[in-house]
């Protein structure tokens, strides 16, 4: 490598879509060869564009722990069936889609913010961290070889421990999103940047500002929960703590750039347009999206599932955990002379696992227990198979994909009254609501059921309820439309 190469910049191409920023020194420097070798393995044919090249430090230098050193460029792909790429995507630009963590459910909402793009002609170009590059996704990315959808890896790195703001994560996290940014803006036309979690850095904003200079933007936040008691969601009282959050918030929505911030919590709309606000991003309720899942005839389901054609069952699922109020659930149960089984399915925590063996011979009916991970297709059969979902949650104040999934399969719900739970089940047309964890709530809960079942009344869930609007269609459609009118709107 060039000693120009090393110490400044060597001019992109404007089709660069293949980004990999990492920090390296010259005996670990690969060639332009093995780069491409390492990036596209799996695609011949690809062209390589350029590199931009930091300026090398020494190990024993003192340096910023976030610097962009070099970036690769490559083709890349789509992730939906349309006719033919969007043409020209280079030069209409690129909406930026900036993630860093493809764990868990993060990296599903990427795969729907790119469809929903590409789906409304907008070329669109991943940002992640050089860990994902195996991720089913990012390969999926990489191997179809399309203009118009890109993948961009770059990491934040740390030569030495995080020093004064940096220490805080807010601040390392918006750090790490102004690089992703400014790393592809050096060498690709921006058009807009989404954030699928805005939570790593959104209190940070008041004091250090947008980290996508002039570009405008959308996010989505999911742990916002400062203004529930404002809202009539029941949580615990906090009022120092949420009056910071509250003004933080208010100044937040103020940021430059920032032209719509979306939430998986209705109540959070609901409260912003209470306060009334001067000015700002606009503030709406996105649904947390659910791919649609038909039912199983119950009798089909509970013949794979090996439960009984006659029986009635109690589902507990996911992961299993004494915040799910299994406990005193399963001590209700064992003072019941007539209760439902108790089918608890999904991975269970040491300290449930041991009280658990302690109550098995207990119960009455002896319970099912599927103590592992649940597949998508064993989770079709046990909310086919199921009478009622068990949704008694201890100190869980969030949305739950539970309560989506009971009200999709039309089962009714035992329910907290606490939290996001509670607020979208009151009026008790999902099921009764608990006030408390006491067996005689618990007991008298599952007889209102029970009751219901002996009349033959079938439970019916509310067609015009919030919950309708939990779909991948719906949750494409108000993204759309944010980015149409962010794009649209661009100073």
């Amino acid at each position: 490598m060039s000693h120009a190469h090393a110490q400044g910049r060597r001019a992109a191409g404007a089709n660069t879509s293949f980004f990999k920023v990492t920090r390296h020194t010259r005996a670990r420097t690969p060639s332009v060869s093995q780069n491409r070798q390492h990036a596209m393995r799996a695609v011949r044919s690809r062209q390589r564009y350029g590199e931009i090249v930091g300026s090398r430090r020494k190990q024993d230098a003192k340096v910023d722990p976030i610097l962009p050193v070099m970036i690769t460029m490559e083709r890349a792909t789509h992730l939906v069936p349309i006719e033919a790429p969007i043409a020209d995507a280079a030069r209409l630009g690129y909406v930026v889609i900036i993630e860093p963590n493809f764990t868990g459910h993060r990296w599903r909402y990427v795969e729907w913010i790119a469809q929903t793009c590409l789906e409304a002609g907008y070329p669109c170009l991943v940002v992640t961290e050089n860990s994902n590059e195996d991720h089913r996704l990012a390969r999926e990315i990489m191997a179809a070889n399309r203009e118009d959808l890109q993948i961009a890896f770059v990491d934040a790195e740390s030569q030495r421990p995080s020093r004064g703001l940096r220490r805080v994560s807010y601040a390392r996290f918006h750090a790490y999103f102004k690089l992703a940014y400014d790393s592809v803006k050096r060498v690709e036309r921006v058009r807009l940047v989404v954030v699928p979690y805005v939570d790593y850095f959104f209190h940070a904003l008041p004091l250090l500002g947008t980290p996508f200079g002039r570009a405008p933007w959308i996010a989505i936040t999911m742990r916002a929960t400062f203004h529930h008691r404002k809202v009539g969601v029941r949580t615990p009282g906090r009022p120092l703590v949420n009056m910071l959050k509250s003004l933080l918030f208010r100044r937040a929505v103020h940021t430059k750039g920032l032209r719509t911030l979306l939430s998986i919590d209705p109540t959070l709309a609901e409260w912003v347009g209470r306060a009334k606000p001067k000015h700002g991003a606009k503030v709406e309720y996105v649904a947390d999206p659910f791919p649609d899942a038909k039912a199983e005839d119950p009798l089909v389901a509970r013949e794979r599932l090996g439960l009984d054609p006659d029986g009635r069952y109690l589902l507990v699922y996911g992961s299993i955990s004494e915040r799910k109020g299994v406990c005193e659930l399963t001590e209700a149960l064992a003072g019941m002379t007539d209760a439902p089984t108790l089918l608890l399915a999904g991975e269970q925590d040491p300290d449930i696992r041991g009280f658990m063996r302690a109550f098995i011979p207990i119960l009455k009916p002896a319970p099912v227990i599927l103590d592992r991970f649940i597949s998508n297709e064993m989770e079709r059969d046990l909310f086919s198979a199921c009478d009622v979902v068990w949704l008694g949650y201890k100190g869980h104040y969030g949305m739950s994909g539970v309560l989506v999934q009971a009200y999709r399969f039309d089962k009714p719900v035992v329910a907290t009254s606490e939290g996001l739970i509670g607020w979208f089940s009151r009026g008790g047309q999902l099921g009764p609501c608990l006030d408390d964890l006491s067996a005689q709530s618990i007991k008298r809960a599952l007889d209102d059921i029970a009751a219901k079942w002996r009349s033959g009344e079938p439970h019916r869930r509310p067609l015009d309820h919030l919950l309708a609007r939990n779909t991948l269609g719906q949750f494409k459609e108000t993204l759309r439309q944010a980015i149409t009118e962010a794009v649209a709107t661009r100073a």
